[in-house]
């Protein structure tokens, strides 16, 4: 246990905010995780009457005053976990088929993005076949009333309440037993423990442990609204994505439509499982199919731009990757990448120049991948290069034509997971032609009308155009 300063009749201690590890003084550096600054002086809570001296560890746990008991792995019974729809298509998604009793859900995004329109939008859908509890901090109940009337919501079966100490909150769930309870946020909660402000790292912890503890202990399913700093991630001690169940983030540019929901981190689902949603008048729509939207104002006769199929979680998704190569009258050529790794490309571009004996040492270059979507795996490789190839040359690729493929530092091809699946949906959008690694090319050399061919290099991929 972490040893603590006494100030007065006060306990208190330092913290990291990135990982949560405690020390008895404070440094400029965290010693578990390497942070600069990112030590802070939190008052801890002191123990209730009756209580044992345990480590924070074993308080933070719901195993009953009488301990866990060790058993062997293979006498534990499993249990299936049930699946609470939410109403929307695209929110079960990502959570991983629906909402599972006592789960933990912390939604992040930035602020008016629409992580409260959501989550009031699932509440209503659920009622009155499911009980939920919204609580707001942040507004008041004629706002949130005022909200779901703009929205053309049915407030009917919706219990609300606007509320901020943790205790109170606590009873009335204790009370009205609902099967939801949304928090928005949890940077509001405090409880009167704690001398702390609001939303100071002491107060967010202890309150999300206490939720935390209540969703184990009823099985009440809790979704918990986070800000987030300016680097986009949650606001507040680090640990607090490691205590939750699931962690969602809202994507999406200032002023655009378009609204990404994506998973980091699931218990009970796959991570990087991707929701889109777009924003209208009437809150947030879901798109069922958003490759059609991403690929919405593609041209095929232009040059730099290519087609590319990605996967985000179980999801194959079709998106235009972009580039535009120019003369550049610096002695040190840009490299711009938007939706992509920057560190990426240029390595791309090495081996173009090494393995295809294009030359980039002159031209400015940028990537984008169109639609707000960033790509984080390996298949956009080939696309990438061959958008760039082809506006370097001024030539559009042929029309109904994409690939996807990983390129190594030798120049090779190599396959990607899920490449059926990729080709397929390649096919129901109507595409006729696909380069892909070798590896990732059926036998048939075909699947439908989708005529594949399957390369091992990058020079036989510019070779197949």
């Amino acid at each position: 246990m972490a040893s603590v300063k006494k100030s007065g009749k006060r306990q208190t201690a330092f913290v990291c905010n990135e990982c949560g590890a405690e020390s008895g003084k404070w440094a400029g550096q965290c010693g578990e995780c390497g942070g600069w600054n990112t030590i802070t002086e939190i008052t801890l809570a002191p123990p209730r009457p009756g209580a044992s001296a345990v480590t924070p560890a074993r308080r933070a746990g719901w195993s009953g005053e009488g301990g866990a008991v060790a058993q062997a792995l293979e006498s534990v019974p499993t249990q299936e976990s049930t699946r609470l729809s939410t109403g929307i298509a695209e929110l079960d998604r990502v959570l991983g088929g629906g909402l599972v009793d006592g789960a933990v859900v912390l939604v992040g995004g930035d602020p008016g993005i629409g992580k409260s329109t959501l989550l009031l939008q699932a509440v209503v859908k659920m009622a009155p076949a499911v009980s939920s509890l919204y609580v707001t901090g942040e507004e008041s109940l004629s706002q949130v009333a005022g909200r779901a009337a703009r929205l053309g919501l049915p407030s009917t079966g919706v219990q609300a309440l606007a509320e901020t100490h943790i205790d109170r909150i606590i009873d009335q769930a204790t009370t009205l037993k609902p099967r939801v309870l949304v928090i928005d946020s949890i940077q509001t909660i405090w409880t009167d423990e704690l001398t702390a402000a609001p939303g100071s790292v002491s107060q967010v912890r202890e309150s999300a442990a206490r939720l935390v503890r209540f969703a184990k202990e009823s099985g009440i399913a809790v979704f918990l609204v986070g800000h987030v700093t300016k680097e986009g991630g949650i606001a507040g001690p680090r640990v607090l994505e490691h205590m939750v169940d699931a962690v969602l983030y809202f994507e999406g540019e200032s002023g655009g439509r378009l609204r990404l929901l994506r998973a980091f981190k699931n218990r009970f689902g796959a991570i990087n499982e991707l929701g889109v949603f777009a924003m209208a008048e009437r809150g947030l729509r879901e798109v069922p199919n958003p490759s059609a939207m991403f690929l919405s104002g593609a041209t095929g006769d232009q040059p730099g731009s290519c087609v590319t199929v990605t996967r985000e979680g179980t999801r194959p998704l079709l998106v235009e990757v972009q580039s535009l190569v120019d003369d550049s009258s610096l002695s040190n050529p840009r490299r711009v990448a938007v939706g992509l790794d920057g560190n990426r490309l240029a390595m791309l571009l090495a081996v173009l120049h090494r393995h295809a004996g294009i030359v980039m040492g002159d031209q400015d270059v940028f990537v984008n991948i169109v639609g707000g979507i960033r790509l984080q795996e390996t298949a956009a490789d080939l696309p990438v290069l061959l958008a760039i190839h082809s506006s370097l040359r001024d030539t559009p690729l042929p029309a109904n034509l994409l690939a996807f493929g990983e390129v190594g530092l030798s120049g090779e091809l190599r396959p990607v997971p899920g490449g059926e699946d990729r080709l397929r949906e390649a096919a129901t959008h109507g595409f006729k032609k696909a380069i892909v690694p070798r590896a990732n090319a059926p036998k048939a050399g075909r699947i439908g009308e989708l005529q594949v061919i399957g390369v091992g290099t990058l020079a036989e991929a510019l070779d197949a155009l």
